[in-house]
């Protein structure tokens, strides 16, 4: 790596670093039934905290964002973590006694992040798919004073969608002091190292509370770690077996038994995306598919909080485990939950829907199912309590017994569940609501759609929020669904089997028989309903991106555990049972070679088998495709302060067009198009902007074109290649009556207006 590429990695580093430091005795109190106590939670807590309280203080126009407002909210949050938290004092010798345990997480968090930021050093380029977007997203915050800021492709409106990841994006980089050019590629790389280390540690914790005493193995408890990190880490599907046989054309995938087998052409042309477009017009991406293709996304950027609430979740219901006699008695008089442990989950939950709403839905699901588990499993300690041990004898009326005993112990469980839901739930939406003052919803979701309804409610159109589209019958074929999951379902299976037939589960049994339950639902939902949104034929496609994409996750660290687990579990007495473990291990070998090839297909292909090292910046290659507008936006980057509005080219979605606000942050009139469509959930919304940007640069009369200047109040006019490529008829002798050159490069020039 070039020196100042190792320099912004070990910067970026030592921020987060010392996020992690600041926040540890919340981190330890949280995660205190952790062996490791959460250690690599801890610099996620604090970006959290102090991203949240800095986007609500410049949301209400409280203080501005700022590099100053970040450290005193930092600093201010960790005195009070240090001086006022009761478990400070357990900080110092935590450390004492784990310290090498810190050491190797931190450790191992700093190699993925060098070799990530490596990896993306030989295709850096913040160019293609919705890059733009993103990087647009991240530049605006950068340049706004406060929160939210105005939307790059829609001005004056601020942005309505689900960008707190991006805040936080731009809240780092502001505290690195590095270009947002290099901290997007960064970023990248930082959440592929937060989602290898959070699932080790939530891997090696799930096997490490497998047994109620005894001692657990370090080597197994090591195993299901670093199982778990790459398999949720690195692990693609099965359609890679796809690339033994022969292409299939991809608009019409078939069963690969269809296929003419070819094992010595491996990998037969095999197209990595394809694993994730396999069925018909939607979407099934994974992590690494993610790391790959590399756009800083909503469904990216929350990965590592989505991996946050899981292993708080997990936490929770192990910290209620076993319980000691004197905390039992606490039943009668207090609540029994920690209700500033379910505070935080909720505001965790809160962040991933400000993040990618969807995942803040789904593991509020995941939350109201432990939540109940914890509460069943304390029924017996109710009734024991309030009951004082004696059966409960009223009269000899057995429904009086029955009103008697639901009085006694059932209404106080009711109670301390009802308590326990509301504290999540509320926590939820309060801290959503400054988010929520900006962002409008119904914009982008028009209501649940039901696949194949029958053609009489077709005729009714909708009832309530459910939708009964004809032409709307798309389902997916049970060998692409086996293609997709037939991997994770093997191990499911196998461990259902397992509980059935065992006498004692643990706890971690039963959190990841939640999660499986979880996972299943998630990818039989898009088979039923869907969210209708902007797009005609992909009607379910961002219903099951969004769901399968956390499902894909949970089944990764099901599988993990299950793998340790079963292994762990079969006797080696008798020879069937010696056989039955040599199948298990054979099949299961053999299924986790098939997964973790798919890394190397695909990051060779996107990288170009790493032949061309480039460096961290992500806007050098303007310099040889656009090398006049690579001067244009630094120069714009120099000399313009805010968010002040200008006017360049617009075109659809997907293209060069908004080079200048995505590589900016200034805001132009209108950018793609299908993506303000879906922000502002009608195409009649953005269209007019179409043809007023059209007369601006085609009208000869200077001032009709000034009076639609005037309207967005634009400041600066943009006047290069792609403005000529999408104007043939371009007028710009008129700029000159509205305003002065201020910049000019070749056959580019920047306008200033009066």
């Amino acid at each position: 790596m070039y020196p100042s590429d190792i320099h912004a990695v070990l910067v970026w580093w030592f921020v987060l670093f010392l996020f992690g430091v600041g926040f540890l005795p919340l981190t330890f109190a949280l995660f205190s039934p952790f062996f490791d106590k959460g250690y690599i939670f801890s610099k996620l807590i604090g970006v959290l905290l102090v991203g949240y309280i800095v986007f609500v203080l410049g949301a209400f126009r409280i203080a501005p964002f700022s590099v100053p407002v970040i450290i005193v909210v930092a600093l201010v949050l960790t005195g009070g973590l240090y001086f006022f938290l009761p478990e400070r004092w357990r900080v110092v010798y935590t450390l004492k006694k784990s310290w090498l345990t810190f050491a190797i997480e931190e450790l191992t968090f700093l190699v993925i992040l060098f070799i990530w930021a490596y990896v993306h050093s030989f295709a850096p380029d913040i160019h293609g798919l919705e890059k733009f977007m993103d990087y647009g997203f991240v530049n605006a915050f950068l340049r706004t004073e406060y929160l939210p800021p105005v939307d790059i492709w829609f001005p004056p409106a601020t942005i309505n969608y689900y960008y707190f990841g991006h805040l936080l994006t731009a809240m780092l980089t502001k505290l690195s002091n590095l270009p947002s050019a290099i901290t997007f590629n960064l970023m990248l790389s930082t959440i592929v190292a937060f989602c290898f280390t959070e699932t080790f540690s939530l891997g090696a914790n799930l096997y490490a509370k497998i047994g109620k005493s005894g001692k657990i193995s370090n080597l197994k408890l090591i195993l299901s770690g670093i199982l778990t990190a790459f398999l949720v880490t690195f692990a693609g599907n099965l359609h890679v077996l796809y690339a033994l046989f022969k292409p299939y054309n991809t608009d019409n995938p078939v069963p690969m038994w269809q296929l003419p087998f070819q094992p010595n052409s491996f990998p037969n042309g095999y197209w990595y995306p394809n694993a994730t477009r396999f069925i018909y017009h939607t979407i099934h991406e994974f992590p690494i598919y993610s790391w790959v293709v590399a756009d800083l996304h909503g469904h990216v950027l929350d990965i590592p909080f989505v991996l946050l609430a899981i292993s708080l979740l997990f936490s929770l219901l192990t910290h209620h485990t076993e319980q000691s006699r004197e905390e039992r008695e606490k039943i009668k008089k207090t609540f029994q939950i920690n209700p500033y442990h379910l505070g935080f989950i909720g505001f965790v939950l809160s962040c991933m829907y400000m993040t990618n709403a969807w995942d803040g839905a789904i593991y509020w699901l995941l939350a109201m199912m432990v939540l109940l588990v914890i509460h069943w499993q304390k029924l017996p300690s109710y009734e024991k309590l309030f009951s004082n041990g004696e059966s409960l004898q009223v009269s000899n009326k057995k429904k009086a017994n029955e009103t008697h005993a639901f009085t006694q112990w059932k209404w106080p469980w009711l109670r301390d569940l009802g308590i326990s839901v509301a504290i999540v739930s509320v926590g939820l939406f309060i801290f959503n609501t400054p988010y929520n003052l900006f962002f409008n919803a119904s914009a982008i979701v028009k209501g649940i759609g039901i696949l194949c309804a029958p053609s009489f409610l077709t005729h009714i159109g909708h009832v309530g929020p459910f939708l009964f589209e004809p032409n709307h019958c798309q389902r997916s074929y049970w060998w692409e669904l086996l293609t997709l999951y037939g991997f994770f379902y093997f191990f499911v299976v196998a461990f259902s089997t397992f509980i059935l037939r065992s006498k004692e589960h643990s706890q971690t049994d039963t959190f990841v028989l939640l999660l499986m339950i979880l996972s299943t639902f998630l990818i039989i939902v898009p088979e039923f309903f869907y969210l209708k949104d902007i797009y005609p034929e992909h009607y379910r496609a961002n219903t099951m991106f969004k769901l399968v994409f956390q499902a894909f996750i949970v089944l990764s660290i099901s599988s993990g555990y299950v793998i340790v687990r079963l292994t762990s579990s079969m006797e080696n007495r008798g020879l069937a049972k010696r056989l039955l473990k040599g199948v298990f291990l054979v099949l299961t070998t053999m299924l986790v070679y098939f997964v973790m090839s798919y890394p190397f297909l695909a990051v060779r292909a996107y990288y170009n088998d790493f032949k061309n090292y480039q460096g961290l910046n992500g806007i050098n290659y303007l310099r040889t495709l656009y090398p006049e507008d690579y001067v244009g936006i630094q120069w714009l980057n120099t000399n313009v302060r805010g968010q002040q509005v200008i006017v360049e080219a617009q075109s659809d979605s997907y293209t060069d067009f908004e080079r200048i606000s995505a590589n900016t942050g200034l805001p132009t009139i209108l950018g793609w198009t299908v993506h303000e469509w879906l922000w502002r959930g009608s195409y009649d919304v953005p269209a007019p902007r179409i043809i007023e940007v059209k007369t601006i640069y085609e009208t000869h009369d200077a001032q009709t074109a000034n009076q639609i200047l005037k309207k967005y109040d634009v400041r600066y006019v943009y006047v290069g290649t792609l403005e000529y490529q999408k104007y043939p008829n371009l007028q710009e002798a008129k700029f000159n009556q509205l305003g002065k050159i201020v910049f000019q490069h070749g056959s580019t020039r920047i306008y200033k207006l009066n």
